[in-house]
């Protein structure tokens, strides 16, 4: 079995409202996986026979709106990781929370357990140079893929097709003065799943749409879940759904009430896509906490312990 893990930040379950840019959105390849034009938090959880969407606590039993630190470390550990601060931490982790990732991040497990993971995002050289020389101020993400000793992929795997940018199409890149070519999400999609097919576990990361919430523009934010359907329709037809699941996550809301400036203390869907949906333990997933235990349980690593250091 083969995992893509594609995680959108930002990305929660939202309201059948005109705040909702969701609701606005044309979106044909996921209405075809999932059922409809149905991601709402008042649709319920929804099982298909070869997909499931499940509304995903994000709140970790703790007072406060959901932050990314901590919902990202929590997502990618399966560790409570804002009960273990005592608060929900925006940005970059702290070092409490770059040592819970260090010792405990799924690509750790995965790779330990002689598995073949990857990170599918390209960085710039300047990034890259930050996170040698510095070690400062990474992602989580980033840390994830480190804890794994994975090379970061770069802006010259970017152009050869062997890696996604954080936006699909290149379009900041160009802007920020880069040589190089904008494509469509569809092509981003293509170039997703020839890495998938060479990896047991791949993450890809987007963020923009956790951007684009924080600004509340809807007409930029409908391109956005069109951008993202597009991306996906196109990678999951050429995944072959037999032997790779899908799972599409997140850590908190926001891009789906543009009526709030901040993240939303709404569920963020869990979108599973393969075809054997009654043979997965999606029954397990009701939290982020969950999101790691489920993928280890995959690979057959359900025992594996995770210890706090």
């Amino acid at each position: 079995m083969k995992v893509l893990m594609i995680f959108i930040d930002g990305f929660g379950l939202g309201s059948k409202t005109e705040n909702n840019p969701y609701f606005f959105a044309n979106t044909p390849n996921l209405d075809r996986l999932i059922g409809g034009h149905c991601l709402y938090k008042e649709t319920g959880k929804l099982v298909l026979h070869n997909a499931a969407v499940i509304p995903t606590d994000s709140l970790l039993n703790v007072e406060g709106i959901p932050q990314s630190a901590t919902g990202q470390t929590t997502l990618w550990t399966g560790l409570n990781a804002a009960q273990i601060a005592g608060q929900h931490i925006n940005a970059y982790p702290t070092p409490e929370l770059q040592g819970i990732i260090s010792t405990n991040s799924i690509m750790k497990v995965l790779k330990d357990n002689g598995k073949k993971v990857t990170f599918a995002n390209a960085y710039r050289k300047e990034y890259l140079n930050i996170a040698k020389e510095q070690g400062l101020h990474l992602s989580t993400s980033t840390l994830v893929a480190l804890s794994a000793k994975q090379a970061l992929r770069t802006l010259d795997d970017l152009e050869a097709g062997n890696a996604v940018y954080q936006d699909f199409t290149h379009r900041l890149l160009v802007k920020w003065g880069y040589d190089i070519s904008i494509i469509t999400p569809e092509k981003a999609g293509h170039n997703l799943a020839g890495i998938v097919k060479e990896h047991d576990f791949t993450l890809y990361e987007y963020f923009i749409s956790d951007r684009i919430g924080h600004k509340q523009d809807m007409a930029a934010a409908v391109q956005i879940y069109e951008e993202i359907d597009a991306f996906l329709g196109t990678c999951v037809k050429l995944l072959d759904l037999d032997e790779t699941l899908v799972l599409i996550v997140s850590d908190h809301g926001n891009i789906e009430d543009l009526s709030l400036k901040t993240h939303t203390y709404n569920p963020v869907p869990t979108i599973i896509i393969h075809d054997h949906i009654a043979v997965t333990n999606h029954e397990m997933i009701s939290s982020l906490t969950d999101i790691t235990p489920f993928v280890l349980q995959i690979f057959g690593l359900e025992d594996e312990k995770h210890e706090i250091t």
